[in-house]
């Protein structure tokens, strides 16, 4: 079934390709990593050759012509950005009959019209509603059997039922996205007293990773749906939730997690240090809060395939509701999980070093672009901090011939 799914998709695709090139139109949007080629070199080297260039002097003193170089690395930044598109879905080179995957679809030809609106009739008519009710479904029984078991007495009988509850529901809402998920050297897995860690790409990573072993989640507490969901959820299994007031607080934070950690009997944490959805093409900075508290820490590498369905969050276009309704009316939902070895903090690595060695563990498995940048960035400013940065690399260049003015 899945061999006809794909030759059908790849015949749309071809022909979709074909129509557009008889008719001059273009399919898709570029999307490339370094389309400007730059050479290796620090601020002072490329300032100094520019003026060599230019006057034909190199000296360490302000010359007006400083200003282009300044320029022309802002307009490099915006042409060749590595982190905002780091934020949209990425265009596939092939139309999976989706039109939100390639938003330049035109009429190309009345075969593949009919085509596309079966495949319409047949996800939003058959498999939409099927797969909301086994939504409503899973989330209902995980409300009410784990508030049956929050009254049981803790022990052993209570971590079983919650176990198998919670893996079932889990599963169930797996089935309701149509997930065909690979879990890969699950020897790794996560074991208790341990921390999780895994790049992010959207929220459905958690029943991902949840439909294959228990996780104690960690969050703000929310109210509403969510509200009660988290509730019952905290009465069977020891999950940390967070008032809005505490979220803040690193040092309230980390002595939560510790304190968790430290008893082997408790789930081990999971917890997604990049912060914010990134598009499945990279991991970008991991927050050092999760790699401070001295535990080990089990890197997992997730990959979705986008061919069936785009499974990235935009949360700055979308809204949960729309999102999901994109997700369950996508053909399916298909990814890899890696667990990789774990890792401990080594003797003289501080947190930012041990987060940056467990981020280029994840992305080399997965297969994903090892980016520095912070991903807070997509919706706030970039920090003063780094504009401070070359505002001191070239003061450097100014002083740099005359110590004592400094």
């Amino acid at each position: 079934m899945s061999w006809c799914c794909f030759f059908c998709l790849q015949w749309a695709t071809l022909r979709m390709e074909r129509g557009a090139k008889e008719k001059n139109q273009q399919l898709y949007k570029p999307y490339s990593n370094g389309i400007i080629a730059k050479e290796p070199a620090s601020l002072e080297q490329e300032i100094q050759e520019m003026r060599r260039s230019g006057s034909g002097l190199g000296g360490a003193e302000f010359d007006m012509s400083d200003i282009f170089y300044f320029c022309r690395r802002g307009v490099e930044s915006i042409v060749d950005d590595e982190v905002t598109k780091r934020f949209t879905a990425e265009e596939l080179e092939s139309w999976n009959l989706l039109t939100r995957s390639n938003y330049n679809f035109h009429h190309i030809s009345t075969r593949l019209t009919v085509l596309w609106g079966l495949g319409v009739l047949i996800r939003y008519g058959i498999l939409l509603p099927l797969r909301v009710t086994l939504a409503f479904t899973g989330v209902g029984l995980l409300v009410f059997l784990t508030s049956i078991i929050g009254l049981l007495p803790n022990g052993g009988m209570k971590s079983f039922l919650s176990e198998k509850v919670h893996l079932m529901c889990y599963r169930i809402c797996v089935r309701a996205l149509t997930a065909i998920i690979t879990y890969h050297d699950s020897e790794n897995k996560p074991k208790n007293g341990g921390i999780c860690v895994a790049n992010h790409t959207s929220p459905i990573d958690v029943i991902i990773l949840a439909s294959d072993g228990c996780y104690a989640m960690v969050g703000q507490v929310h109210g509403g749906l969510m509200g009660v969901i988290q509730r019952a959820m905290v009465k069977a299994c020891p999950h940390i939730w967070f008032e809005r007031s505490e979220v803040k607080d690193r040092h309230l934070v980390a002595k939560r997690l510790s304190d968790h950690v430290a008893d082997k009997s408790k789930l081990p944490i999971l917890i997604f240090p990049e912060g914010t959805c990134i598009n499945n093409t990279s991991v970008m900075m991991f927050k050092k809060g999760s790699f401070e508290i001295g535990c080990t820490v089990y890197p997992v590498a997730i990959k979705y395939d986008p061919r069936f369905g785009e499974a990235f969050w935009n949360s700055s276009k979308f809204g949960m509701v729309n999102y999901l309704l994109h997700m369950m009316s996508s053909w399916a939902i298909v990814c890899s999980v890696w667990y990789l070895p774990p890792m401990s903090r080594e003797e003289g690595e501080d947190a930012v070093q041990f987060a940056n060695r467990v981020k280029a563990a994840i992305a080399r498995k997965g297969g994903l672009a090892d980016l520095l940048w912070d991903g807070g960035l997509k919706r706030e400013k970039v920090k003063e901090v780094f504009k401070e940065e070359q505002q001191k690399l070239y003061s450097k260049v100014l002083v740099g011939a005359h110590p004592a003015s400094v």
